[in-house]
């Protein structure tokens, strides 16, 4: 990458921290973005929170238009970050209204020094609290400095009319009738000062005057809020908020006592959630959670490892009808287990359908493990409009599952289809092709990793791949393949133009001798693969071949590494 001379420039400013107090006094608003990206790139923190508590603009992106490849922010950076929105609250340089963190965190656990959502999550709720009690003890302060200036105003007007009550009574004789004027109009001051002048009006200075009103507001509302048993509306969070502070919030169960804290109670930070993902949480704190977060910009809920049932689950959708931009929801191995059938479960299904046909705007769900079979017709076809990416690993469909999909409103829309782990048979052959011929020019990833494909299989079903002409992305890991079979795969996936990742299985002649004929994906994981390289490159030898006489040896990546390789490649380009 070709820097700037901005960014060159800015490089070697935030470079020698020595040096900030005589920049930081006569540099222009347009260049502190610069800078600050400058300090972030080349860990700077100090120079990070000298900035972010000067920062001449409204709005703060940081985070969010990181570019593939490009490492996110260091820990201390963001650390000085947060540090500084605090301070800036205080600041009278300081004009941000709007923080913007979404994307901030890094999830890949190679890179050093970086903070992962959870972290962040931690960081931004402490910085809420610790922004409310300083705030909790400047007003204190105030407040005692109010009474004690009331007082000193008390004392000056008691002294007033001492005075001018002895003049009153020491004019006498030709001047008494003057006198009395005097004491007349004095009293009447007095009595329209009594009268009138408010408590705030002692005190010198609109600034501060306004600065003592807007206080007292905020004391009422947040008194009308506690006599409301704590619910919040947008509308009182909006009168105390200096800064709004837009993230992704990741809660579990060690986490979500000081995330309730930070947005249950008014302050001059507040915390908006763009996507909400929490993990090991019961379902009646997930409902205290959505009860507390501002409803206009949600965009997605992630729910993960809670043990919620079939009955939780219809409880919590409709909770999430409210939220008016919620897009994605994602439900991975929450306990539905319906294959066992238990009292009650059909009506539990019932509601569950209508709570996702609550949700309007609903384009991605994602069911992983959920163990429904038979029951997708039920779930779908309550959605007012097609889904554009649908997951459904670990799902136990059946091929009336499929045939189900295959003629419903969202085949011809979906952009992903992960069917992984779901067993394909000759059966379900048949409504899987249908729905690949449907999606033939939206499908954009398709994963059928761990479904049992053997070399028959796959190969009835390579013609419908190959119409897919807007496939960028194609898994097929853990299938039972041959190396004829996998070749036959790499010259299909090499005749899809716009393809750009091929993730295929190793051959069974990679494995050690003693495998069964049709091997489950969990056999394949765990059984060991022949430690002499030969068979490897006999394998990676053919397939480079097959891409070279289709000239796809540059832009198309194949690789057998199902724990390392990247989903950054199938992005557009």
């Amino acid at each position: 990458m070709v820097l700037s001379l901005v960014n060159l420039c800015a490089r070697e400013v935030v470079s020698d921290h020595s040096s900030s107090p005589y920049w930081l006094s006569c540099v222009p608003r347009e260049l502190y973005r610069a800078l600050l990206d400058a300090a972030f790139n080349h860990r700077r923190p100090l120079a990070v929170g000298e900035l972010v508590q000067r920062w001449p603009e409204r709005t703060l992106t940081v985070g969010s238009g990181r570019k593939a490849g490009q490492c996110p922010p260091n820990r201390l950076c963001v650390q000085a970050l947060l540090l500084a929105v605090v301070r800036g609250l205080t600041d009278k340089r300081c004009c941000l209204q709007l923080l913007n963190l979404s994307g901030l965190q890094c999830e890949d656990g190679r890179v050093e020094d970086s903070m992962g959502g959870w972290s962040i999550t931690v960081a931004l709720c402490s910085m809420v609290l610790q922004a409310r009690a300083a705030a909790s003890r400047a007003h204190r302060k105030d407040g005692e400095r109010e009474r004690k200036r009331g007082l000193e105003a008390e004392r000056d007007r008691g002294a007033v009319k001492r005075d001018r009550g002895t003049v009153g009574c020491g004019n006498s004789g030709e001047g008494s009738h003057g006198g009395h004027s005097v004491e007349v109009v004095g009293k009447m001051e007095c009595t329209t000062n009594e009268q009138t002048l408010p408590e705030f009006e002692s005190v010198k200075g609109v600034r501060r005057r306004m600065e003592i009103q807007r206080r007292k507001i905020s004391s009422e509302v947040k008194s009308n809020t506690s006599s409301n048993n704590g619910s919040l509306c947008d509308q009182d969070w909006d009168e105390v908020a200096v800064v709004h502070v837009r993230a992704d919030l990741f809660i579990n169960s060690r986490s979500w006592e000081r995330v309730r804290d930070a947005l249950s109670q008014l302050g001059h930070l507040q915390l908006h959630c763009r996507y909400l993902r929490v993990e090991e949480l019961s379902a009646p704190s997930i409902v205290s959670l959505l009860g507390l977060l501002p409803q206009q910009d949600l965009l997605g809920v992630d729910i993960r490892y809670s043990s919620l049932g079939v009955s939780g689950l219809a409880m919590l959708l409709p909770l999430l009808a409210p939220f008016p931009q919620l897009h994605s929801l994602r439900l991975h191995y929450c306990n539905l287990d319906l294959q066992r059938t238990q009292p009650g479960q059909q009506g539990a299904l019932q509601d569950m359908s209508k709570g996702l046909g609550s949700l309007k705007r609903l384009k991605r769900l994602c069911l992983t493990a959920l163990r429904l079979p038979g029951h997708l017709r039920l779930l779908l076809s309550s959605l007012s409009q097609p889904l554009e990416v649908l997951e459904l690993p670990y799902l136990c469909l059946t091929s009336t599952d499929l045939a189900y999909l295959s003629c419903s409103q969202h085949a011809s829309f979906l952009r992903e289809l992960d069917l992984s782990e779901n067993r394909l048979d000759e059966s379900s052959l048949p409504s899987l092709r249908r729905l690949l011929g449907q999606a033939e020019s939206s499908m954009s990833q398709l994963s059928l990793c761990g479904c049992g494909l053997s070399d028959t299989l796959l190969g009835a079903l390579l013609p419908s791949l190959s119409c897919c002409r807007a496939l960028r992305s194609l898994r097929l890991a853990l299938n039972p393949l041959s190396r004829t079979g996998l070749l036959s795969l790499a010259r299909t996936a090499a005749g899809i133009p716009s393809l750009r990742l091929l993730l295929y299985p190793n051959p069974l002649e990679e494995y050690v001798p003693g495998l069964p004929a049709l091997p489950s994906s969990a056999q394949l994981l765990d059984w060991p693969l022949l430690e002499e390289p030969e068979s490897r490159d006999l394998t990676t030898r053919l397939l480079d071949e097959v891409l070279s006489l289709r000239g796809r040896s540059r832009d198309l990546i194949v690789t057998s590494d199902l724990l390392n390789y990247s989903p950054d490649l199938t992005v557009d380009d």
